[in-house]
C-alpha cells in the first residue's frame, strides 16, 4: 500500500475540517460531500505504488528460429536430388524434401511450459504454411504456449523410399525435437501436445495412434506419443466412403492394398493409449466429411479415451465462415479445462 502524499493528507485536513453543525444547517448534501470526498481519499490512499518496468526480455516473445529437422544428420527414407520446394513465399508450399521446424517462444511473463507441434494441411500436397502454421503459432504464444510449426515432407516417390511413413516421420521427429529441447526452453515434457490441420489432421493423428512403431533413429528413447491432440477439420480415414481423396492418393498411392488402407486408417488403431483428443469440425465440410471426426470420436469414445467434440452447423472447410476467435477460444477453453496449461502433478 501507498504511503500517505501531501495530496492525500490534504484531502483528510479538508474533511475533517467539515464542522458537524454544517450537516445539520445542510442535511443531506453536504453528508454526500464528505463521503464523497472520504470516498476519494481512501482510493487514493489504496491505489499501489507503481511497478518498475518490465525487462523487454521477459515481456515479449523471442523472435522465431529455424532449424533443420534432423539437424545436421541424414534425412531418413530420403533419395538423394535437388531442393524443388517453392512457394514459401506466398504461405501455400509445395515440394517439401528438406523438413524443417519453426520454433515460437512465448514471453516469459506468460510462459506455461506447455508446448505444441503445428501441422499445416494441405491434402499431402502442398502446405497450407501461413495460415495453418505460422498464424497459428502466433496465437497459441499469445497464451504462453511455445509452438513449434512443422515443415513437413510430402509424399513424393522421386524423394522417398517409402512416401506413405514421410510425414509420420517428420511428425516424430518433431516431438522428439521439442523434447530434445524442453529443459533449454524451460518446457514440460510431459505436456508436449500435437495440432493438426486438415491433412496435418491425419498426421497428428497418425502420431497419436502410431507411437509404438518408431519410423525414426530415437536413441535417447524419448516418448514419441503426443500427451494430447487437436484435430481441426481432420482427414482420419483412408475408407474410400467417407476420406479424402487426393490425400489418399497423395499418401498411398491410386490403388494401395486393403492392408494400407487399414494401416492408415487411423479411426481403426486407437487404443486405450491414445492420447486424450479435442476434434473441431464443421458440418458443412464440402472437402472432408465430418464423419472423419466421428469415426475419430466414437473409436476415442469406444476406447475409454477423454475426448470432446466441438461441431458447427456452418464454417465449411478451413473455417472460412467463422470469426477465429470463435473455434480458436474453444481449443484454449479445452486445454486449459483438461489442466494442459498448468504444471501437472509427477
Amino acid at each position: 500500500m501507498r504511503t500517505l502524499t501531501r495530496s492525500h493528507n490534504r484531502y483528510l485536513v479538508i474533511l475533517n475540517r467539515l464542522p458537524l453543525s454544517a450537516v445539520k444547517n445542510k442535511g443531506t448534501e453536504t453528508m454526500r460531500l464528505r463521503v464523497a470526498i472520504l470516498t476519494i481519499a481512501i482510493a487514493m490512499f489504496a491505489t499501489p505504488a507503481l511497478s518498475a518496468p518490465l525487462d523487454p526480455a521477459v515481456a515479449f516473445p523471442v523472435k522465431m528460429q529455424a532449424f533443420p529437422l534432423y539437424g545436421d544428420g541424414a534425412i531418413p527414407n530420403s533419395k538423394p536430388g535437388p531442393d524443388v520446394e517453392t512457394g514459401a513465399d506466398k504461405g501455400w508450399i509445395q515440394n517439401v524434401s528438406r523438413p524443417i521446424i519453426q520454433v515460437y517462444l512465448p514471453a516469459r511473463v506468460k510462459a506455461t511450459g506447455a508446448s505444441v507441434l503445428i501441422i499445416p494441411g494441405g491434402g499431402y500436397a502442398g502446405l497450407t504454411f501461413d495460415y495453418e502454421g505460422v498464424q497459428q503459432a502466433q496465437y497459441f504464444v499469445d497464451h504462453g504456449i511455445a509452438a513449434f510449426v512443422l515443415k513437413y515432407r510430402l509424399p513424393s516417390d522421386a524423394t522417398m523410399l517409402d512416401k506413405s511413413i514421410g510425414p509420420a516421420q517428420d511428425a516424430q521427429q518433431g516431438l522428439r525435437f521439442i523434447r530434445l529441447h524442453a529443459k533449454d526452453w524451460n518446457l514440460d515434457p510431459a505436456r508436449v501436445g500435437a495440432v493438426g490441420y486438415s491433412a496435418g489432421g491425419h498426421v497428428a493423428s497418425t502420431l497419436a495412434t502410431h507411437f509404438q512403431t518408431t519410423y525414426i533413429a530415437n536413441p535417447e528413447e524419448l516418448s514419441l506419443r503426443p500427451d494430447f491432440v487437436v484435430l481441426v477439420y481432420p482427414v482420419i480415414s483412408m475408407d474410400a466412403k467417407i476420406t479424402h481423396m487426393d490425400s489418399r492418393k497423395a499418401l498411398l498411392g491410386p490403388s494401395p492394398s486393403d492392408a494400407q488402407v487399414r494401416e492408415f486408417s487411423n479411426e481403426l488403431q486407437v487404443t486405450a493409449q491414445t492420447p486424450p483428443t479435442f476434434l473441431l469440425h464443421a458440418a458443412d465440410d464440402q472437402l472432408v466429411d465430418i464423419d472423419n471426426s466421428i469415426v475419430f470420436l466414437e473409436a476415442l469414445r469406444h476406447a475409454g479415451v477423454p475426448v470432446e467434440a466441438r461441431f458447427f452447423e456452418k464454417g465449411q472447410h478451413g473455417f472460412p465462415l467463422l470469426a477465429r476467435d470463435t473455434w480458436q477460444k474453444s481449443i484454449i477453453d479445452w486445454l486449459t479445462a483438461d489442466g494442459w496449461l498448468s504444471t501437472r502433478s509427477k
